[in-house]
């Protein structure tokens, strides 16, 4: 994730494998901006999506907070 110099907002990167297309949103706006890009381009299917290797380190994250994964892991 990068953050926005001006409001200290974290950009998350959003994939479109359809549209062959990847852009960075601020992370108060990531859930509108996934669901308008599939509503407008999509017929809502869920085809626009959080960068996965970003949602899988962030799942590793959240299991290591929680004790969820070995320290080894």
């Amino acid at each position: 994730m990068n953050s926005d110099a001006e409001s200290g907002n974290p950009r998350v990167p959003i994939v479109c494998s359809d549209c062959e297309t990847t852009s960075r949103v601020p992370l108060s706006d990531l859930a509108d901006a996934i669901e308008r890009h599939n509503d407008q381009l999509h017929d809502g299917d869920g085809v626009a999506e959080v960068d996965p290797d970003v949602a899988d380190h962030i799942a590793d994250l959240i299991a290591r907070e929680l004790g969820l994964l070995e320290d080894g892991a």
